[in-house]
């Protein structure tokens, strides 16, 4: 039976979220009482906004994720830890034996913190819960006890839940967008470091009075400041560092000047599909519950990557993570497969910074740095996992990790916690 549904909901999560995230948001707006044409034109609009943002997505990750491997090679960095992703990070979580149980428990986990009020966020992003499923996995693979993996999943989803209530108010101040959070685990995990570092640097005499957000360079350069030029500029840099040719570095060039123009026209369309329904849920809950009036649609933060200071942040980011796992003494982590995710991790820190750029990057360096020492002491317990998945190992490893999941501060201390009771 367990194998069944496991098999059934793998099925279903295999459709990608620009198939779940439109039949979720319908069910969601035929429940907060819209009528079946507009629950059905704000689903069909999300998906066509998230297949819009996932290919300006795969056009980003297409280009650095290349130019990035690349750069290391050039390097010729040798380390025995390989970063081997997200995408097979996801697919060892979806491999545990929980996966199939931590579905419907996270759904319920989430309605249970709605009605109570322990949190705003209604979180339709349910194939990104193999983050939730991932820590469970690690405490399965240590304990073998199915009880422990399920409650440490969900101290997880809980963990996440409060950080993107939390953080929400960040997406509307400086990303436009309001009534959307961010439960994604792999982008939420790094406020709790990220933030105070941003406040630490926002104090420090000199670097304090940096102002190097992409309005003021745009008000001091003109065109040569505009995101567009901004990307191009950056991408060619990028093509430089992996040794491209000519035709190369203007190609990854120009593809970074794209993402930067075309992935917030992607958001506003998203955004046309999603208002509709958050204004209904907070009708709703207003007229049921007092107080109520305030929900949060929790979405993938694919969402939060597409402002102009996020991709010039990862960018410059890009080539310090290898310089870092060179340099730092200790780090076994080979930064590959996660390099091209650095948008993901640097979001809501760039938001929180207001966009300056400099103090963005500095924060990142330490992130990104903190990340490769989490991600080398998991890799143990990340690679036992990968061996229960059935994983192939890297050429040339003797283990694997990932910044993504093995860096994630939330997962490593939970898991840390939970050892010293194994």
């Amino acid at each position: 039976m367990l194998t069944q549904m496991t098999n059934f909901l793998q099925g279903f999560l295999d459709l990608g979220p620009t198939v779940i995230l439109p039949f979720a948001i319908f069910l969601i707006g035929l429940f907060f009482r819209q009528k079946p044409s507009k629950a059905l034109r704000s689903g069909l609009t999300i998906g066509i906004g998230f297949v819009g943002i996932f290919l300006v997505v795969d056009l980003l990750v297409g280009n650095l994720g290349p130019a990035a491997q690349s750069m290391v090679e050039r390097m010729g960095v040798e380390l025995n830890v390989i970063d081997v992703g997200w995408p097979t990070s996801a697919s060892i979580a979806w491999a545990s034996p929980i996966a199939g149980l931590f579905i419907p428990i996270g759904i319920i986990v989430n309605i249970i913190m709605l009605v109570t009020k322990t949190t705003k966020t209604l979180n339709v992003d349910i194939w990104n819960f193999w983050h939730f499923v991932f820590m469970g996995g690690f405490v399965y693979a240590a304990t073998d006890s199915v009880f422990q993996a399920i409650i440490a999943a969900i101290i997880f989803e809980v963990i996440v839940l409060k950080l993107a209530d939390y953080t929400a108010p960040y997406l509307e101040e400086y990303f436009g967008i309001p009534n959307v959070s961010i439960p994604t685990a792999s982008t939420i995990s790094y406020v709790p470091l990220g933030f105070p570092l941003v406040k630490l640097i926002q104090h420090i005499p000199v670097i304090k009075d940096l102002d190097a957000d992409a309005e003021t360079i745009q008000d001091k350069f003109g065109f040569f400041g505009e995101p567009i030029f901004i990307g191009v500029v950056l991408g060619a840099g990028l093509g430089i560092l992996a040794g491209y040719d000519i035709g190369g570095i203007v190609e990854i060039g120009i593809s970074m000047g794209a993402v930067m123009f075309l992935m917030p026209r992607m958001v506003s369309i998203l955004m046309e599909g999603l208002n509709p329904v958050s204004e209904s849920a907070r009708d709703y809950l207003n007229d049921r519950f007092e107080g109520s009036n305030d929900i949060y649609i929790g979405l993938d933060a694919a969402v939060s990557i597409g402002h102009e200071s996020v991709i010039a942040t990862a960018l410059l980011l890009v080539p310090i993570t290898v310089g870092l796992a060179v340099i730092l003494p200790g780090n076994q982590l080979l930064p590959f497969g996660d390099l091209a995710t650095i948008p993901f991790i640097v979001s809501l820190v760039v938001a929180y910074a207001g966009g300056n750029i400099v103090h963005s990057v500095l924060a990142g360096t330490i992130l990104i740095a903190s990340s490769l020492y989490m991600a080398t002491d998991l890799a143990p317990v990340f690679t036992q996992m990968g061996q229960i998945a059935n994983v192939e190992m890297p050429e040339g490893a003797t283990m694997i990790s990932a910044i993504d999941q093995g860096g994630n501060l939330i997962q490593w201390v939970l898991w840390k916690v939970w050892s010293l009771f194994i």
